[in-house]
């Protein structure tokens, strides 16, 4: 993706697999910033977009002509602002790129048809990997922070962390930084997977998301003092967000596996799921959901405060449950 791909155009983003999506987002910040690292950065909910707030944002600043503006759940445009929307879609300007983020779904298909009919939109749709692409996407994800993986090293590393393309990213992610410079095997993925499995990031995320506060709280400064990137930590808990979100949202009387594929998560995980599922309805889930997001968001944002957040992000999701 180049500058020329994302300045004066439209980048609409679809598909269900978040993880993919915000990648897409990422990058076309990532150019718009390295051609004008002056660029100005807005973002926008659709259902909060209109007339007046899409000129606000589409128009150029005092301080750069360049700008970079994300519209989020493109599903929950209203009626009145979407033709001021699309007709900006089919005449962007220049020095602005907008980027559209569609989550999926049937709703809002009728602007997603008419955004694609533009010369001036390009689409990226993401795709739900298959069970037998997880193991090549761990290995690309390896590859993006300069180490290598092999074939067996990769399927362990999806066995043990379960099919959430995050989780699977910060797993790979925190694997290269904890072996620098050295091929990742099997071995390597079960000694940092294995030993004090209770410590690790996945297991706080499960005390926490259980009401286990006391011992979340306990594991989360164990795994920081021992090492435990804070960004593994915030995967984990939105591994867990979704993984109990689509198990609720799962067809009833589905095969075992066919409910571990469908939840993202390996057999053995289904048990504390189904245990936890019986306390969470779906806006405590959807309340958890954002709590990780700010987390998240916080971490990156300032390292310092990283252990502060977290705490914070412990006590927030271990309070909501019913």
């Amino acid at each position: 993706m180049r500058a020329g791909d994302v300045l004066g155009r439209v980048i609409l983003v679809t598909g269900k697999e978040e993880f993919l999506n915000q990648r897409t987002v990422d990058l076309a910040r990532e150019v718009v910033l390295a051609h004008d690292p002056e660029a100005e950065v807005a973002e926008s909910p659709a259902a909060d977009l209109s007339a007046a707030t899409l000129g606000e944002l589409t128009a150029p600043s005092l301080f750069s002509s360049t700008r970079f503006v994300v519209v989020r759940a493109l599903e929950h445009l209203t009626d009145d602002a979407a033709p001021g929307l699309l007709d900006y879609a089919a005449h962007p300007v220049d020095d602005i790129a907008l980027v559209l983020v569609h989550g999926g779904g049937p709703k809002g298909s009728g602007h997603l048809t008419k955004l694609r009919k533009m010369a001036t939109v390009t689409e990226h749709k993401s795709e739900e990997p298959k069970a037998s692409e997880f193991p090549g996407f761990v290995t690309s994800e390896v590859r993006r922070h300069g180490s290598t993986i092999d074939n067996e090293a990769a399927r362990t590393l999806v066995d043990a962390v379960g099919q959430d393309l995050r989780s699977l990213s910060a797993a790979a992610h925190q694997l290269t930084n904890d072996f620098p410079g050295e091929k990742l095997t099997a071995d390597k993925v079960a000694r940092y997977f294995g030993g004090r499995a209770e410590a690790k990031s996945f297991v706080v995320a499960d005390h926490a998301f259980s009401g286990r506060r006391e011992q979340a709280l306990e594991e989360l400064r164990w795994a920081l003092d021992n090492g435990t990137a804070a960004v593994l930590i915030t995967s984990a808990f939105a591994g867990s967000a979704r993984g109990l979100a689509r198990y609720k949202g799962a067809a009833r009387g589905m095969r075992e596996a066919d409910l571990a594929k469908a939840v993202g998560v390996p057999p053995w995980k289904l048990k504390t799921i189904r245990g936890q599922a019986q306390s969470w309805s779906d806006s405590g889930l959807a309340r958890a959901i954002r709590a990780v997001a700010q987390a998240d968001a916080d971490v990156k944002g300032a390292a310092s405060d990283a252990a502060y957040a977290l705490e914070r992000l412990v006590l927030t999701v271990a309070g909501l449950r019913d």
